[in-house]
């Protein structure tokens, strides 16, 4: 299997992230792609690639709920990593989030297509956060993508109709702990989406699967989620990991 999305290089790990690690591997977790938040979460990032190497991947990009008045100077601070010889998977992460404030969408707007550009200009896929901004952040990738590059949105809670408007744009859905909760709409929106339009991600810390609700999110809990679409799916978990996996390495040109 392999964690589409997830922040191991955060403080909540620096208690037993050797441990966490030695958790995912026994899991059965191939590779841990880790999208970056800002400018101070780069170089713990980078460490976390450095010390598992080859196990974590890095992505760069600026996290919308980041984006604020210094927005630009930040992003060209990011672009001198990108421009650099570090090997990134992917941009991210990216995306709009209307959620907490909506002080700087324009920001989140301007920010969104810049770096969608650096997608396109690098060849690399991206990872797309939304957050009560889905409609706009499908328009937006769109406009700025022109079916050149790949991504993954990630965390995908939207409807069928988005859904739907995701995989037209030859881009998947990053599923994670929210589908095994009861309130949850995915089931349901999952019946219209193909295996082929699908990666797991957890998101940890955050976004624990059933049964650990409430509790710090690791990567090793990705077999919760897979369990969780094998029941939808009606196949096997092996299937669901196989295609979710070769979804994963082809979306992020993983060898």
């Amino acid at each position: 299997m392999i964690d589409t999305h997830t922040h191991i290089y955060l403080s909540e790990f620096d208690a037993d992230r050797d441990a966490m690690i030695s958790r995912a591997q026994s899991a059965g977790i191939s590779h841990l792609l880790l999208p970056n938040i800002d400018q101070d979460s780069v170089e713990d990032m980078h460490r976390c690639v450095e010390v598992y190497t080859g196990f974590c991947k890095p992505m760069l990009g600026l996290h919308p709920c980041s984006v604020k008045d210094d927005y630009k100077d930040v992003l060209s601070r990011l672009k001198l990593y990108l421009d650099s010889d570090r090997c990134y998977c992917a941009i991210g992460e990216i995306g709009l989030d209307y959620y907490w404030d909506k002080q700087y969408v324009p920001q989140q707007h301007n920010a969104l297509s810049t770096q969608l550009e650096w997608a396109v200009s690098k060849g690399l896929p991206f990872s797309m956060h939304t957050r009560d901004a889905m409609d706009d952040a499908i328009s937006i990738t769109k406009d700025c993508v022109h079916y050149k590059t790949r991504g993954v949105f990630h965390c995908f809670g939207g409807s069928t109709d988005q859904a739907r408007k995701i995989l037209d744009l030859n881009c998947a859905l990053g599923i994670g702990g929210v589908v095994t909760y009861k309130k949850s709409m995915l089931e349901d929106v999952l019946k219209f989406v193909p295996l082929d339009a699908i990666v797991l991600e957890t998101d940890a810390p955050y976004l624990p699967p059933v049964p650990y609700r409430g509790k710090r999110n690791e990567p090793a809990y990705l077999n919760y989620i897979a369990i969780k679409l094998a029941e939808i799916y009606q196949v096997d978990k092996q299937v669901i990991i196989e295609k979710t996996t070769a979804n994963a390495r082809s979306i992020f040109k993983l060898a």
